[in-house]
């Protein structure tokens, strides 16, 4: 057994998504998560600005010995994770969009992926499309603007469902039946994308439940043992929106520490 601390970070706090999953499975495991909120968002930013970001926050949560990190962010992934495994002697867990299980779900032939741009233009989307999504259609859409209206503690606002609808309504009309969800903040999304007019018609495929699986499968030999874990949530921006977000989707807040850096 180790008891040392499982890590994850994400641009800000759309990794909580992962979070969420990741305790539900490993309950005994100590957790710190870090929200590079004050980057955020790492879309729009170069590869090498994702990297050195990245660097940057696994340097921190070593410093807190954990014993595996999570990248619960796709852009990350994109940019760095191959980068950080040749760097670090532990094991990490990156985000991938969830192309596999679209393209093997759909009835239509037509999927649809809602990512940043970072995630976009990384390798990871590029080789699972092709390995996985030969034969059917891809529609892909940044999502501009949708990370900083979870940021910003927006979700159930006019301006983000007018923001999705301009988004999803012509995937709908494309004819997918299967949406990626294919950045970490858009989960906290789903309510208001049920608002859209047909959008029960598509199956919503969060990638978070398979990370959890994988830091489960990954973590066999180094499990912790805790009884009463501890949580601790680090921000270098304001933590309000961590504690919003948490007070949904967690059951109740025993061991919660926040602490702004």
């Amino acid at each position: 057994m180790n008891n040392n601390p499982i890590g994850i970070f994400d641009s800000g706090v759309g990794g909580l998504s992962v979070w969420k999953e990741i305790v539900e499975i490993l309950p005994n495991e100590n957790i710190i998560y870090f929200a590079d909120s004050a980057n955020c968002p790492y879309g729009p930013r170069t590869e090498k600005e994702v990297q050195k970001l990245s660097l940057k926050l696994v340097n921190f949560l070593l410093e807190q010995n954990c014993k595996l990190i999570v990248v619960a962010c796709n852009t990350a992934t994109a940019a760095a994770i191959n980068m950080l495994r040749q760097k670090f002697d532990i094991p990490f867990v990156g985000l991938e969009p969830a192309v596999k299980p679209a393209a093997e779900k759909t009835k239509t032939g037509k999927i649809g992926i809602l990512a940043t741009e970072g995630t976009f233009k990384g390798n990871h989307f590029k080789k699972t499309s092709h390995e996985f999504a030969n034969g059917v259609d891809i529609f892909t859409q940044v999502g501009d603007g949708l990370v900083k209206i979870v940021e910003e503690n927006k979700t159930d606002t006019q301006e983000a469902l007018d923001l999705l609808k301009s988004y999803i309504e012509p995937m709908i009309s494309d004819g997918i039946d299967n949406l990626v969800l294919g950045c970490t903040h858009y989960p906290f999304l789903c309510d208001t994308i049920k608002k859209i007019e047909n959008s029960d018609r598509i199956n919503f495929i969060n990638p978070a439940p398979a990370v959890a699986q994988q830091t489960k499968r990954i973590i066999k030999g180094i499990e912790g043992s805790n009884t009463k874990p501890y949580y601790k949530f680090y921000s270098n921006s304001d933590v309000n929106t961590l504690k919003s977000l948490l007070s949904k989707i967690a059951v109740d807040d025993d061991g919660f520490e926040f602490i702004r850096v």
